[in-house]
């Protein structure tokens, strides 16, 4: 048995077919486009940060004594432990991968790209400098430590090349993002 179809039926498919594909693009459209702008914002003020790091808070620390270096990165390592950090510390590779997720063929590879970036930010915290703030925290009340400037230099070259590493991520993050946006459109 053939079954026909007529062209009114054949034009009302195409139609729905359309219709369903320009409201799924409009709906990822409208979901898209604000969660790639969040992305790049978070990638934004997370690149800031470890920028701020390597060109203004280290290089002004590495002018100091062992006493007033070993003190002052001990306690930023505790104020910067807030919820306002946090947030976009694991909040850039989350939106980034959500941007990907997202996105239209044009911008994801981008949002891919910065997703795999921010998540190196990560990575390079989680293995290096973390683990550096813990060690620099464990040698105790600078009152208490023996030789201030072994824990300094413990700390402060390998700190500096590892925050260096995120700031490079965490920008790329951010360019891929904007190449994402720029896409998009």
């Amino acid at each position: 048995m053939t079954t026909t179809t007529s062209g009114a039926e054949a034009l009302s498919t195409d139609v729905s077919t359309d219709v369903s594909t320009a409201m799924t693009t409009a709906m990822t459209s409208n979901v898209g486009g604000p969660v790639l702008l969040a992305a790049a914002v978070v990638a934004g003020l997370q690149a800031g940060t470890y920028f701020t790091w390597a060109t203004g808070v280290m290089p002004g620390l590495a002018r100091v004594d062992d006493r007033t270096f070993v003190n002052a990165v001990q306690q930023m390592n505790i104020a910067i432990v807030n919820p306002v950090f946090i947030a976009t510390f694991l909040g850039a590779p989350v939106l980034a991968g959500a941007a990907a997720v997202l996105s239209g063929s044009q911008a994801r590879p981008w949002a891919i790209a910065a997703t795999v970036l921010a998540v190196g930010t990560l990575a390079i915290s989680f293995a290096g400098n973390i683990p550096l703030n813990d060690a620099l925290e464990h040698a105790g009340n600078v009152d208490r430590i023996k030789d201030l400037h072994a824990v300094r230099a413990d700390f402060e070259s390998l700190w500096v090349k590892l925050n260096i590493g995120r700031c490079l991520t965490s920008a790329g993050a951010l360019g891929c993002l904007a190449m994402a946006a720029l896409r998009a459109r």
